[in-house]
């Protein structure tokens, strides 16, 4: 008892030291983002990004026509995504089938969280360029799925135009949306202020301490695990999961057991951008019940680091999308894995409570409104730069780093 409360008057002092060198300030005009690591630019990679989720869109088709003319039996798939807004928004399908020996099925996502699709887009694309050729193709068909949450992607948003985070969405049956998550019920007043997003509020200035004292009655991973698990309750609240599926998730399910039925392996790497160590691919799946599962996992991705959930930082979510062919699949050896390339140190305490701060003032500002211009302009900003970094730097290191790892995983399925 005397050890916890000594514990817990440790982060209450670094609490106050917290509030005392920022001037009980928690939003600081400079240096909320980590700064690059020391990595030569890549001017090539530049190319692969684009500004928009049209442009983007655009890039991904017409490539996918060059491939079309050039490999037989491909396939173009466009699942209009309704919209009060516009009738412009499509999740874009495009499917190669393997030449010889139907062994595996890659398949590669993005834009799953709408904003990261900026990122994932421009690895797609590079893919397309460097690694549909027939060698590659002999024994392995590639279906690349673009722009999972096409809204998110063209409105700068993370979720869907219904509010609903896509990888909170995905399922083989609809009793994910009966799962409770009582933690977040206990955080939801801290996570979902009810007011006009400032970046000036009291509420807002002192928001790291105010976490600080909630690390300090649970802990860091337990505070993460409840907001970002997923919550299927509050439909105007952070990583809600929806009350039904998704259009596209409904559209997609019936056309990915199609692709997939034909194939021995089937093998889903989705694309995310936000947590990690800034500029670091992280390797990210769900816990494998499945010995196969885990041990296929575990050869294909050979040398790199993959996080079980073993770590003082990992979190569990419910309803992704990697996991969705396998569990609607569930006789086939389906390997799932979530790459995530990070942007704020959000491994660190520090860069994980700027991450949820950021993502709490957005989401607060988009429901209730902005105070002032400037709170608005600063927050959809920090919101940008998080899932879309404008950094050279940082893209080089995400393309580099996927350039090498795509290479490796196309020679293992040959």
């Amino acid at each position: 008892m005397i050890m916890q409360i000594t514990i817990k008057l440790r982060f209450i002092v670094l609490g106050l030291l917290l509030a005392t060198f920022t001037g009980f300030s928690s939003v600081p005009e400079d240096g909320r983002f980590p700064k690059d690591p020391k990595v030569a630019v890549i001017p090539e990679y530049a190319d692969y990004f684009k500004d928009s989720y049209q442009a983007s869109r655009l890039d991904f088709l017409i490539r996918a026509e060059v491939l079309s003319l050039k490999f037989k039996g491909t396939e173009k798939l466009a699942i209009a995504v309704p919209s009060k807004e516009t009738k412009e928004l499509f999740v874009d399908v495009f499917y190669i089938p393997a030449l010889k020996n139907s062994e595996n099925l890659l398949v590669i996502s993005c834009g799953t969280h709408g904003v990261e699709g900026y990122a994932g887009s421009a690895i797609q694309r590079m893919i397309m360029e460097k690694y549909i050729t027939p060698e590659n193709l002999e024994n392995t068909g590639v279906l690349l799925i673009h722009a999972m949450n096409p809204y998110g992607f063209s409105r700068i948003r993370r979720v869907t135009e219904n509010n609903v985070d896509m990888n909170r969405n995905c399922d083989a049956t609809a009793d994910l949306f009966n799962n409770k998550n009582e933690g977040y019920t206990k955080l939801y007043k801290f996570i979902n202020p009810d007011k006009r997003a400032s970046l000036g509020s009291f509420q807002n200035r002192l928001f790291v301490e105010r976490a600080i004292l909630k690390i300090v009655k649970a802990t860091m991973p337990v505070l993460r695990q409840a907001v970002l698990q997923g919550q299927y309750q509050y439909p105007e609240g952070l990583y809600y999961g929806g009350k039904e599926f998704e259009h596209q998730v409904i559209a997609l399910k019936p056309n990915l057991i199609r692709y997939a039925s034909g194939y021995n392996r089937i093998i889903h790497i989705d694309l995310h951008t936000g947590y990690g160590a800034r500029g670091k691919m992280h390797l990210f799946p769900n816990p494998a019940l499945n010995k196969n599962v885990k041990e296929g996992t575990e050869k294909l991705f050979e040398g790199y680091q993959i996080d079980w959930g073993d770590s003082k930082n990992f979190y569990t979510i419910t309803g992704d999308f990697s996991n969705l062919i396998g569990k609607m699949l569930p006789e086939k050896l389906v390997i799932p894995m979530t790459l995530e390339y990070g942007t704020m140190d959000s491994q660190k305490t520090m860069g994980s409570l700027r991450s949820i701060q950021n993502m709490i003032l957005e989401n607060q500002g988009f429901h209730h409104g902005y105070k002032n211009e400037r709170s608005e302009r600063k927050i959809k900003g920090w919101l940008q730069e998080m899932y879309a970094p404008s950094s050279p730097v940082w893209r080089t290191m995400v393309m580099e780093q996927s350039n090498e790892l795509m290479g490796k995983v196309f020679n293992r399925v040959k």
